[in-house]
């Protein structure tokens, strides 16, 4: 398989989806407890990414394998445009899948088995969101899986490897007993921070469901906006940038975030008018863009001013 064909098999250009999520979550680390483990941040990072390829490819390949429609699968699937060998894909797939595996051992040995309970849920999401007989894509769950498994499970998990000794969390095996601790109010600040990442990344999802609405629905997918309608979904869409912003500011009122993080409202009106044209025209060319480009810009900014506050601090 060419370098190219790679790429767009894993569809590369979407990875910001998971980049973000990692650096606020380190430099959140940095900034609340003062600690980073470089090796096992490392070791995260690549576990990372080689599992967000691999699920990707999962879903091209399945996407391909459940196609209704030969024009689809020969048209509108990677596979079929590039016409990859399914034997070339499956050895792609399973040689990442067993990397990434690997490397999530490793990163076990060095931190504690809580990581190995939340990585191997995340794992069973990831895989199981295209494979399977009733896939989670498929159904009205798409949305809640991939924003909260991105958002919160790859921000959680960087913070953790970081700071698994600073009382977050733990979980021990010693003879017959297993012991397991867990901090309510540090699980609580992390999931408030990972929000804005949780519900952009989810919108997403949404969007790109919303606008394949029709030929989704012809390929028997019935996500969210199948069951809810166009309307509501669109309703929805809007929602959650409104409670993104609104888990940023909580934040900072409560101390968790630094008041830098407030110039991610810097970014509101350029999001309003994305969200107002989005709903006049869903189409996957011209307005579904503009989910990854909301995603983005409020990540983006907080990646920065979190990155602002860990030099100033």
């Amino acid at each position: 398989m060419r370098g190219t064909t790679f790429l767009k098999l894993v569809e590369i250009r979407t990875k910001l989806a998971s980049l973000f999520p990692f650096l606020i979550g380190l430099l959140f680390v940095i900034y609340r407890y003062e600690v980073i483990q470089p090796v096992n941040t490392i070791i995260f990072f690549c576990a990372m990414l080689l599992f967000d390829l691999t699920t990707t490819a999962i879903n091209n390949y399945m996407d391909y394998k459940k196609a209704v429609s030969d024009d689809y699968r020969e048209q509108s699937n990677v596979i079929g445009q590039e016409k990859i060998p399914e034997k070339v894909v499956v050895a792609t797939i399973i040689t990442m899948l067993a990397i990434a595996s690997l490397l999530g051992v490793w990163l076990v040995f060095r931190t504690d088995l809580f990581v190995l309970i939340i990585g191997m849920l995340c794992f069973a999401i990831g895989i199981f969101y295209t494979f399977g007989p009733i896939p989670l894509s498929r159904m009205p769950l798409g949305e809640v899986f991939s924003g909260v498994t991105m958002g919160f499970g790859i921000t959680f998990l960087i913070i953790y490897v970081n700071a698994f000794d600073q009382g977050i969390a733990h979980l021990g095996w010693s003879g017959r007993m297993i012991t397991f601790e867990l901090d309510v109010l540090l699980m609580l600040e992390i999931f408030l921070i990972s929000l804005p990442a949780v519900l952009t990344i989810a919108n997403i999802m949404l969007a790109n469901n919303i606008c394949d609405l029709e030929e989704d629905v012809a390929n028997q997918r019935f996500t969210l906006p199948y069951y809810i309608g166009r309307k509501n979904a669109l309703r929805l869409f809007h929602l959650l940038y409104f409670l993104a912003f609104l888990a940023i500011l909580g934040a900072v009122l409560i101390q968790v975030l630094p008041a830098y993080v407030l110039l991610v409202f810097l970014v509101l009106w350029p999001i309003m008018k994305s969200i107002k044209l989005f709903k006049q025209r869903q189409s996957k060319l011209e307005t579904f863009p503009l989910s990854l480009k909301n995603m983005m810009l409020v990540n983006g900014m907080m990646t920065i001013t979190l990155l602002a506050a860990v030099f100033l601090s």
